[in-house]
């Protein structure tokens, strides 16, 4: 079965109090995320790609990773990036009972707060998350999920393959998800450059959320 880059459109529509794309924004855009971190090295090689094409992007970041690496965390908003909430532990909102979840992401976020972030952006790991749970936020998150997933932590994936594909799925307004992760890193730092080189060269520029 080949692999989902491209977010279908009945997805979109069956929830549409989530934020999947900024198409109806003007110009060239392209809104270029990274989930899980941060992770030294890995999340220092995205920020070192990110200053060499000079441009911005948004880290969803685990809590527990920001309390554990808050040099990393810090040096994602001097760099002039945003970091958004993606609970404290990567837990998933199936199965996990509602309080217990919002509770995760409150944590999260004071971790967030104290190193001098104060937007609230929210990505749910694994994309999931229950309709009570979303009830239960969406006054104070913005929910964000994405557009195009690059599969980055698929070592099934090659990165050519990565990289053909979500040139293919990317439009203007994209919001485009990588991971810099450990799982991802060995794809991820083939695939970034090459995508932003190519859409660069198009036009296109990448922006914060």
């Amino acid at each position: 079965m080949p692999y989902i880059h491209k977010t279908p459109t009945w997805l979109k529509k069956l929830y549409p109090s989530l934020t999947w794309d900024y198409k109806d924004r003007p110009g060239n855009n392209i809104y270029l995320t990274f989930d899980d971190g941060p992770i030294p090295e890995i999340t220092e090689f995205v920020l070192d790609t990110l200053q060499l094409f000079d441009s911005t992007a948004t880290f969803f970041c685990v809590g527990e990773n920001i309390h554990k690496h808050p040099k990393v965390a810090e040096a994602i908003l001097e760099e002039g990036h945003t970091i958004g909430n993606h609970t404290y532990n990567h837990i998933k909102g199936w199965g996990t009972p509602n309080q217990h979840y919002v509770d995760n992401i409150s944590k999260c976020q004071s971790a967030i707060n104290a190193i001098g972030e104060s937007g609230k952006l929210f990505r749910p790991p694994y994309g999931r998350i229950g309709p009570n749970q979303i009830r239960q936020i969406r006054d104070t998150y913005e929910i964000v999920m994405w557009d195009v997933l690059t599969g980055d932590y698929n070592a099934s994936l090659s990165s050519q393959e990565i990289l053909r594909s979500i040139i293919k799925a990317t439009r203007p307004g994209s919001i485009v998800l990588f991971h810099d992760s450990v799982k991802a890193y060995p794809r991820m730092k083939e695939v970034l450059p090459a995508y932003m080189s190519y859409f660069l060269a198009q036009g296109y520029s990448f922006e914060r959320l």
